[in-house]
């Protein structure tokens, strides 16, 4: 059986929408994930730099991360077919690996808990493909990379793109 692990954060999650919303209630402003298009959230303004630490030391922000359309369901039926692995780079943010595994718990229970990498570097995870945002994880991945969508990345080129979960699925099932 083949393994895809698929990134968390801005693939299966809406991490930068949190952001925004807790960005805009400090600070009284009203930026959109439109606002973020091709850029990351301190380009877009540079108060995040002194913000966003803050925002993710608070277990709550992990826990009420909103699921991204579809993920559920398409990542149910790819684990029909593949090994599944949730692969996250939480040690940038060391205080995320609990609320994240619970997170996960939560909104994917069907998958084996044995299955979610904690780590920091990708280029150690041994699967066929890696579904991520970021591409400097493609970079370094031995197998198939694949770029997901998100407002960050919408400029980059020389990618597999995946633009949603539909999309995923058709890829790897064929539909």
């Amino acid at each position: 059986m083949k393994r895809i692990a698929i990134d968390m954060d801005e693939v299966i999650t809406h991490f930068s929408t949190s952001c925004l919303e807790l960005f805009n209630k400090e600070f009284d402003e009203n930026y959109t994930t439109e606002d973020l298009q091709g850029k990351l959230l301190v380009e877009l303004d540079a108060r995040f730099a002194d913000t966003v630490d803050s925002y993710l030391a608070n277990d709550s922000f992990f826990l009420d991360l909103k699921v991204i359309k579809d993920s559920q369901n398409v990542i149910q039926k790819l684990s029909s077919y593949y090994e599944i692995y949730i692969v996250t780079a939480a040690m940038e943010f060391p205080a995320s690996l609990a609320p994240k595994y619970q997170w996960l718990k939560q909104h994917f229970s069907f998958l084996d808990d044995k299955k979610f990498v904690f780590c920091g570097d990708k280029s150690i995870i041994h699967a066929d493909y890696l579904i991520d945002d970021t591409p400097s994880h493609l970079d370094t991945f031995s197998g198939q990379g694949i770029l997901f969508t998100a407002p960050h990345n919408r400029d980059i080129t020389g990618y597999t793109r995946l633009n949603n979960w539909q999309e995923v699925a058709a890829y790897f099932l064929n539909l």
